[in-house]
């Protein structure tokens, strides 16, 4: 390997060291210890911290099935209206690209600032056009109501994704050759058959991508709920990041904190595998 490389390489290698390598390696170490984050000394507990994580917490588990629950939703919905909203706009003669910026826009939105916006419209915009127009289904608070809230959240972070995830999925179909639709037509397939034969097969390696950032942003989602609901009502919608960090900074328990984000990365990480892993084996090999 020549200088240049190392020159290009070396500053983002040490950012990465510095924010996640070595902070991990310092959590990982305070998972072992009962520290509340202000104290000198952090006192060795073992492996309790991982023992209650798993056993005796019960709004640690209810966070971890509200985040199941919730990016099973935002991947199958998210990825589904990203590419129909891509075989739609690649079907268009004029227009394209005015349509990919509207469908991208959300996503250029902060979380926080997403969040806070949809919770404006959600409390007080959507109920008072229900009001006003008599419709029950909308004249309800939102956010107050376990059930709506938790579809409250899917709806935000769904319009927040799928562009992105359009964008994707229309660089995948504009790269197939145009030559084996012309010759699928010639055949006499139909629309259906050219979909799921030809276009779908042959964009297995997006729908890899897009199904592996769905999934780890969804489940280490903390932005828009924090602003959107902050876990509410009721720890109904307390995503397990958001959990970890009340933990943290609200219960200053930080040595527990610590053993649940160990938790939480080994779980991310090995659904994340999975996924990748199952997508990939069908993929179409050149």
């Amino acid at each position: 390997m020549n200088g240049s490389y190392w020159v290009a390489t070396l500053p983002g290698f040490l950012v990465f060291l510095c924010v996640v390598l070595i902070p991990f390696f310092i959590g990982f170490g305070y998972s072992f210890t009962a520290w509340n984050g202000i104290g000198k000394h952090a006192a060795f507990i073992g492996l309790e911290n991982y023992k209650d994580v798993l056993t005796d917490d019960p709004k640690a588990i209810a966070s971890i099935f509200f985040t199941a629950r919730f990016t099973i939703s935002v991947v199958i919905i998210s990825n589904l209206l990203g590419f129909f909203l891509a075989l739609g706009i690649t079907a268009l003669k004029r227009g394209q690209g005015p349509l990919r910026v509207v469908f991208f826009l959300p996503n250029v939105i902060g979380g926080l600032i997403l969040g806070f916006i949809w919770r404006f419209l959600l409390i007080n915009g959507l109920p008072a056009v229900g009001e006003f127009l008599h419709i029950e289904l909308i004249s309800s608070p939102w956010l107050g109501d376990a059930s709506t809230a938790f579809w409250g959240t899917v709806i935000v972070y769904v319009w927040k994704t799928a562009g992105y995830l359009m964008v994707i999925y229309i660089a995948a179909l504009l790269s197939i050759d145009q030559n084996l639709f012309d010759a699928a037509h010639i055949d006499g397939a139909r629309a259906l058959s050219i979909l799921f034969r030809i276009k779908i097969p042959l964009i297995m390696p997006a729908i890899t991508v897009c199904l592996f950032l769905m999934l780890s942003w969804a489940f280490k989602l903390f932005d828009v709920i924090f602003s959107l609901t902050g876990g509410g009502p009721f720890g109904a919608t307390e995503s397990f990041a958001l959990n970890i960090y009340n933990e943290a900074f609200l219960y200053n328990n930080y040595g527990y904190a610590s053993a649940k984000a160990v938790v939480f990365t080994l779980l991310v990480a090995l659904l994340t595998l999975l996924q990748v892993k199952a997508t990939k084996s069908r993929e179409v090999q050149a």
